[in-house]
């Protein structure tokens, strides 16, 4: 199926130190970054499983780390049991030297456990390694401490997230495929709690769609991009966009950069969903299609229409938020959801 994808949109003309950031934003679409991260001390020691792992060792502090483990029967898809009660792997804690050590063993299985260290701060287990891997995206005025994800043939099953991302490929390869916002409604997305890595994943099994049961799969798959990262290569994915990563050899390391657009002070707006089901969806359908109305007027039209005709002075929420008006926010909801 993934050979039969278009590719995602490519460059080649980026290194960290002319990392076009503000036009990757505008642009608002997924681009392949090939060869960004060449120079890091960790691609260049990617020649070899053996050699990234030494690596990663030379670097590390020798702290415990969190990972997830499953059985050779989950087939390297950290997912959930078939009635969706629970995940199909367990979350253990182990030194990353042995973590490594038993990736190592069962490098040449034909179906081995997984074994995946997930978004994992870099500079929590591996101080000083930035020096010699890093985007420095904070010369762009952008603070996105950066996470590694360190495993073996390991499935992201779909999902989105709600920042930015660079996602850089340093060991092993991997497979993106991405698709727009808009396809929420053919993916099939599972649980909000829980989930395999913190968002809400797709049910539907990319190596093996079943569309007699997720039929709408198949237009989904009409807007989806694909691209195999080699290491030194990186992916921009814009906020929201669905996408679906494979690592393709025994022994794959990624680091990733999340960041918001938005100042800080303005929260997620999962924190908004949450607040939509439990106030909104179940009311009768002509209540949901009025508030319908008055969301679009006061959060998805345009941000000044709605207090354009009153004095700047009485316009309150209705005028731009900054972190004065944020703090007053978050204290009138609290109050309100502690009564």
């Amino acid at each position: 199926m993934f050979d039969t994808l278009p590719p995602l949109p490519e460059r080649a003309d980026c290194t960290p130190d002319s990392l076009p950031l503000e036009t990757l934003l505008a642009a608002g679409e997924p681009v392949v970054l090939r060869g960004l991260a060449r120079d890091w001390g960790l691609v260049r020691a990617a020649d070899s499983m053996a050699s990234s792992m030494d690596y990663l060792r030379r670097h590390y502090n020798g702290e415990p780390v969190t990972y997830s483990w499953g059985g050779p029967e989950i087939a390297g898809r950290p997912f959930y049991r078939e009635d969706f009660s629970a995940l199909n792997c367990e979350v253990r804690r182990s030194h990353l030297d042995q973590v490594l050590a038993e990736i190592s063993a069962h490098a040449d299985d034909a179906q081995p456990p997984t074994y995946y260290v997930a978004s994992l701060l870099v500079d929590s287990r591996f101080p000083g390694m930035r020096a010699d891997n890093d985007l420095d995206l904070a010369r762009q005025g952008v603070q996105a401490p950066p996470s590694i994800w360190i495993g073996n043939r390991v499935t992201a099953s779909c999902h989105y997230d709600a920042l930015n991302n660079i996602a850089v490929c340093v060991a092993g390869r991997r497979r993106f495929t991405l698709l727009p916002p808009a396809q929420i409604h053919n993916l099939y997305p599972g649980p909000l709690e829980p989930t395999p890595g913190g968002q809400a994943v797709s049910v539907v099994d990319f190596a093996q769609p079943d569309l007699q049961r997720y039929p709408r799969f198949a237009d989904a798959m009409a807007h989806a991009r694909t691209a195999v990262l080699e290491p030194g290569d990186a992916i921009f994915m814009p906020s929201l966009w669905w996408h679906h990563v494979q690592g393709l050899e025994p022994f794959n390391v990624l680091v990733n950069y999340w960041w918001s657009s938005v100042p800080a002070y303005l929260p997620s707006p999962m924190q908004a969903l949450y607040q939509a089901l439990w106030t909104l969806r179940d009311r009768p359908e002509r209540e949901k299609q009025a508030w319908r109305e008055v969301f679009d007027y006061y959060v998805f039209g345009p941000a000044e229409l709605a207090g354009a005709h009153l004095p700047p002075a009485a316009r309150n929420v209705l005028g731009p938020v900054d972190e004065a008006m944020a703090r007053q926010l978050r204290a009138m909801l609290i109050g309100k959801l502690n009564r």
